[in-house]
C-alpha cells in the first residue's frame, strides 16, 4: 500500500510549505533592519503572509479562550515580555507585562496612537484614536466638562435612574425569557442617544440604532472591504452614521439662540464648548467625538453590567457587601428627594469595587494601539521605527505576579487603589464616572432582595450567549418587581 507513503510525504511537503512561507515573510519585513538591528529583536512568529497572526488571534476569541493566544507566545519563546508578529496587517511588537506596558504607555514621544487604519475607518479620522498627542490632549481637555463635569453628570444621572427604574419594571411583568445583553444593550442605547441627542424623533433614534449596529459588528471583523462581507456593510453604515448625526448637528445650529428647549445635551456642550484662544470644535470633530463615545460607552455599559450580574449571583458573599451598601443608602435618602443624585451616586465605593474588578476580570478593552516614531528598546529588545505596538491590558489583568489568585473574582482587591498600570486608556479622570454610571445605578435600583439565590449559577454562562434560562426568569420576575421600586 502506497497510501501512508503518499500521506507522509503530503504531510512534509505542507510542514516545508508552512515552514518555508512563515521565514520568507519573517525575511521580508526584517532584512532591510539589518543584521545589528534584526538580533535586537524580541522573539516571535510573524506568521504567513498577509495573514500573520490573525487567523490564530481570532480563533482563540471565538473559542472562548482568549488567553491561549499570548499563551502561545510564552510557551514557545519564554516570558520575555515583548513578542514580534503581524497583526492587523502591520509588523507588530506585544507588550504583555506591566512594567514595559507603562514604559511605553508613558512615553509619547517614542509612541504614538497607531490604531489599526481599518478601525480609524469606522470611528472616524477626527476621534481620539487617530490624532496626534497635541490635538488629543487638547480635545481631551476641551470635551472634558461636557462629557464628565458635574453639571454634564449631574443632568444625566436623573434620566439614567428613570430608565432602568421603567425598564426592570417591565423586565419584571414579562412572562418569557428575554435575551439579557441584547435588552441591556437596548436599554443602554436609548439613555446613550438620549445623553447624546435629547429629543431625537423615533424616525432618527431608529436609523441611529441600525447603522450603529451594522458599524459595531464591523469592528469585530476581518478588515475585508468587499461587498457583501461585514466590514464592507460597517463602512456603508458609518456614512449613513455620519449623514444622520450631521442632519441633527446642522438643525441644532440654525435653531441656535432660539428656545428650542430647556434641556441641553451633551451635542449642545459639545457645540458650545471653546478652548484656548476661544477655538471651538468643527462639525467633523464633534461628529467623530459621538461616534467614538457611542461606541465606547454601548459596548462597555451593557457587557460590564451582564458581566457584574454574573458575577454577584455566583458570589452571593459579595453580592450582599453591595446590596447592605446599597440598603445604607437608601435609608439615608430624604423622603423628598427624588431619584439619585452625584452625592448617592459616589457614596457606592463597594460597587464600584465590583464594577472595578468585572472590568479587570472580562477586559472588554483589552488592547490598544502605538506607533513607534524612533528606535526605541523596551525591556532591552528593539521596537523599530514605524512597527506597530500592541499593549496587552488583559494579560497585565489576568497576571498572577500583579494580581495574586487572577481568576478569582475579588472586589476588595481594590481598596487599596492597586490599579495596575498607568497610562491614558487605563486611567479615569477623577471627576469621571461616567464609565461607572449606568451599571452602578442599574445595581443600585436592583438592590433589596434575591429570592431562590443561585438560580442563576447554573446558567450565568448562558448570560454571556445572551439568552436568560427559565430559573434566571423566575428570580427575575420574584426579584426584579420589588427591586425596581423607586423612593
Amino acid at each position: 500500500m502506497w497510501w501512508p507513503w503518499w500521506a507522509a510525504l503530503v504531510a512534509a511537503g505542507l510542514f516545508v510549505l508552512d515552514a518555508g512561507a512563515r521565514r520568507a515573510h519573517a525575511w521580508y519585513w526584517t532584512a532591510p533592519l539589518g543584521m545589528e538591528r534584526r538580533g535586537r529583536l524580541p522573539p516571535g512568529d510573524m506568521g504567513w503572509p498577509v495573514v500573520g497572526g490573525m487567523w490564530a488571534f481570532l480563533r482563540a476569541f471565538k473559542s472562548g479562550q482568549p488567553d491561549s493566544f499570548i499563551d502561545s507566545f510564552v510557551r514557545r519563546f519564554g516570558r520575555t515580555g515583548l513578542y514580534r508578529a503581524f497583526m492587523f496587517s502591520s509588523p507588530t511588537v506585544m507588550v504583555v507585562t506591566p512594567e514595559a506596558c507603562k514604559q511605553v504607555l508613558m512615553d509619547d514621544e517614542a509612541f504614538v496612537t497607531g490604531w489599526p487604519t481599518a478601525t480609524i475607518a469606522l470611528i472616524g479620522p477626527r476621534s481620539f484614536v487617530s490624532m496626534p498627542y497635541d490635538d488629543h490632549r487638547r480635545l481631551r481637555k476641551l470635551t472634558a466638562a461636557p462629557i464628565n463635569g458635574f453639571e454634564a453628570l449631574t443632568s444625566y444621572l436623573g434620566f439614567i435612574d428613570h430608565t432602568v427604574v421603567s425598564t426592570l419594571r417591565s423586565w419584571s411583568s414579562e412572562d418569557k425569557e428575554i435575551k439579557f445583553l441584547t435588552e441591556l444593550r437596548r436599554m443602554t442605547f436609548r439613555i446613550i442617544m438620549q445623553i447624546f441627542m435629547s429629543g431625537a424623533d423615533d424616525r432618527t433614534m431608529a436609523e441611529l440604532e441600525r447603522s450603529y449596529t451594522q458599524l459595531n459588528y464591523g469592528m469585530r471583523a476581518m478588515a475585508i472591504n468587499v461587498p457583501g462581507f461585514t466590514y464592507h456593510k460597517a463602512l456603508k453604515a458609518r456614512r449613513r452614521l455620519v449623514a444622520l448625526l450631521q442632519r441633527v448637528l446642522d438643525e441644532r445650529r440654525r435653531a441656535k439662540g432660539s428656545s428650542r428647549k430647556a434641556r441641553v445635551d451633551m451635542m449642545d456642550r459639545l457645540i458650545a464648548a471653546e478652548g484656548e484662544g476661544g477655538r471651538r470644535l468643527d462639525d467633523e470633530e464633534i461628529v467623530d467625538i459621538l461616534v467614538m463615545y457611542l461606541n465606547a460607552g454601548h459596548e462597555s455599559s451593557g457587557h460590564i453590567t451582564m458581566w457584574a450580574t454574573v458575577f454577584l449571583q455566583e458570589n452571593p458573599d459579595i453580592l450582599a457587601k453591595a446590596k447592605a451598601e446599597q440598603e445604607e443608602i437608601m435609608r439615608n435618602i430624604p423622603p423628598t428627594q427624588k431619584g439619585l443624585n452625584l452625592r448617592d451616586f459616589r457614596k457606592m465605593e463597594y460597587l464600584s469595587q465590583v464594577i472595578d474588578e468585572t472590568l479587570r476580570f472580562v477586559n472588554i478593552s483589552f488592547v490598544s494601539f502605538r506607533q513607534a516614531t524612533r528606535d526605541t528598546f523596551v525591556n532591552g529588545y528593539l521596537i523599530p521605527k514605524g512597527w506597530k505596538v500592541q499593549l496587552w491590558y488583559r494579560s497585565v489583568h489576568m497576571d498572577p505576579e500583579v494580581y495574586p489568585d487572577p481568576k478569582k473574582f475579588d472586589p476588595s482587591r481594590w481598596e487599596v487603589g492597586h490599579h495596575g498600570i498607568l497610562g491614558s486608556e487605563m486611567n479615569i479622570h477623577p471627576e469621571s464616572e461616567f464609565p461607572h454610571g449606568f451599571p452602578v445605578i442599574f445595581f443600585f435600583r436592583a438592590r433589596r432582595r434575591e429570592q431562590g439565590r443561585s438560580s442563576l449559577s447554573g446558567s450565568a454562562r448562558g448570560c454571556a450567549r445572551e439568552t436568560i434560562s427559565p430559573s434566571w426568569r423566575s428570580l427575575s420576575s420574584s426579584t426584579i418587581s420589588s427591586l425596581a421600586t423607586s423612593k
